[in-house]
């Protein structure tokens, strides 16, 4: 991602990363949108029918004072900590795309970064259509969590363009945390100690 940022400044002024936080990303896929995805992998049919019996069929009820609720079926979620979560939720992330050309969209798992240089700074544009993409997978983009960091070139500081006032509802912010690196809007990451 840091590379792609660098290579986008080398040629504007300044480059916008949204980190697009998608609620309860994990526990919101429809078991349906999945399969029908991963039909349309390249996949041996008895690796398809494994996955599909995993997510299929499975039931769930709680006890109580000794009362016994019915049972439900369960027909959205994966499990975030088995082996298949988060390659389930990779498939069923697979086709959110940029919709202008020049955009960039860099996901790990559930973590998705869109990236936008200055070139393409409609940046309501792309947020609304991750928006509506999430909402036709079940999911919901929570804008209050989501934030968006300018990363500006040095090369070309105060010769340019100057960003557009954040997207509404996404706080703007001097720096990220990126799988556990800090990045501020300098660009200079630091590991983050916990």
């Amino acid at each position: 991602m840091l590379h792609t940022v660098g290579n986008m400044l080398s040629t504007n002024s300044f480059v916008y990363v949204i980190a697009l936080d998608f609620s309860k990303a994990f526990d919101s896929v429809r078991h349906s949108t999945l399969m029908d995805k991963m039909a349309q992998l390249a996949m041996p049919d008895q690796v398809y029918n494994w996955i599909r019996d995993f997510f299929y069929e499975c039931y769930h009820c709680a006890k109580f004072a000794g009362n016994v609720s019915p049972l439900v079926d369960i027909t959205e979620s994966v499990v975030q900590g088995s082996g298949l979560g988060p390659a389930a939720y990779i498939v069923t992330a697979a086709d959110l795309r940029p919709k202008c050309t020049g955009n960039s969209i860099v996901k790990f798992a559930d973590d998705t970064y869109l990236i936008i240089p200055a070139a393409n700074s409609h940046t309501e544009e792309e947020v609304s259509h991750a928006e509506t993409w999430a909402a036709r997978n079940n999911l919901h983009l929570n804008c209050a969590k989501s934030h968006k960091i300018v990363f500006r070139s040095r090369r070309l500081r105060g010769k340019a363009d100057q960003p557009a006032p954040p997207c509404s509802g996404i706080d703007r912010v001097d720096k990220q945390t990126i799988l556990g690196v800090v990045v501020n809007s300098k660009l200079k990451p630091w590991l983050q100690l916990k």
